[in-house]
């Protein structure tokens, strides 16, 4: 199961219900803090996860709605002593916006109560384990920027009852067909891990986009996916707002959605200029299987299944 829970869903400006834009992807013990507007660490607080093991920061781009609250989690970080080491993960111009908010302003030369790593991303694997990874792609964006795949691995399950009438016996043998290995048996028979494995078993997928302004270039990347979230910053009748500044409309959101063939669809990054129904029914209209984020909204990929919960 993967979760992400967002706590902030406004676009450019906070409003009275919706902070500026940061989201928590939860897996297993990976707890990831996607973009951090101002006021984040207040968002976390009342979200109930608090700041245990929140060490490890993905940076969509350096738009000071994405990252102006890093000066106030990393002083709270380094005041409670919560954790030894925060990994700041983005490309090269968000960490250098963030390098000098945190030791520009925050710090001002002072030597940091905490191991602070800025680590420059490029497309391709940014973490990963036997069951789990994170992939990076590019988005277009007024300048570089980032998505992120969270991907649980597909994994085979072992047949047992197989792997006895070939005689595959316990031990290291099944553990090296379990890895993908080939082994070859006391009477010299060979046996591959097609014999013994069966079908890849679907696994839960989370897409996050943030801000974009173009999609042509993401159906590839975020194809198949359970769960998309991406921007919706305006709607169709703005549409020529939408491409002056670099974003997308409701409709585009979804036509990329139905294009990439998936699942289920989360829209945020909302402007306060749109009623929440407005931007729901346009998307809906493309992509049924639509929500627009809220703050403090919880999400659970479950295998091709999504589950929504409010706070």
């Amino acid at each position: 199961m993967i979760e992400v829970v967002f706590l902030g869903t406004s676009a450019s400006a906070p409003s009275i219900h919706r902070g500026l834009s940061a989201q928590v992807v939860l897996h297993r013990e990976y707890r990831f803090l996607v973009d951090c507007g101002e006021g984040t660490q207040r968002q976390i607080l009342r979200s109930g996860l608090g700041f245990k093991r929140l060490n490890r920061i993905l940076l969509t781009h350096g738009h000071l709605d994405h990252i102006l609250g890093l000066g106030g989690l990393v002083s709270t970080f380094a005041r409670w002593e919560a954790m030894e080491r925060l990994e700041i993960y983005g490309g090269r111009w968000a960490l250098q916006r963030v390098y000098d908010l945190i030791y520009g302003v925050v710090l001002r030369g002072a030597r940091p109560a905490i191991e602070i790593d800025f680590i420059e991303v490029e497309p391709g694997v940014v973490l990963e384990d036997s069951e789990f990874e994170v992939v990076a792609f590019p988005v277009s964006h007024r300048g570089p920027s980032l998505g992120y795949l969270f991907r649980e691995k597909s994994r085979r399950s072992f047949l047992n009852e197989r792997a006895e009438a070939l005689g595959v016996p316990a031990g290291p043998e099944r553990s090296r067909l379990v890895a993908g290995e080939s082994v070859t048996l006391a009477d010299d028979r060979v046996i591959v891990p097609d014999q013994v494995l069966g079908p890849p078993e679907p696994r839960a997928w989370l897409a996050h986009v943030g801000d974009c302004g173009e999609t042509k270039d993401l159906v590839e990347a975020i194809h198949g996916v359970d769960l998309l979230v991406i921007e919706a910053t305006y709607l169709e009748r703005d549409v020529d707002l939408a491409e002056q500044f670099g974003h997308l409309t409701a409709a585009r959101a979804a036509q990329l959605a139905r294009d990439a063939g998936v699942n289920h669809l989360v829209l945020t990054h909302i402007s306060r200029r749109y009623r929440e129904s407005d931007i729901l029914e346009e998307a809906q209209a493309i992509m049924p299987n639509t929500a627009v984020a809220r703050d403090l909204d919880r999400f659970r990929v479950l295998r091709r299944d999504v589950e929504r919960t409010t706070e």
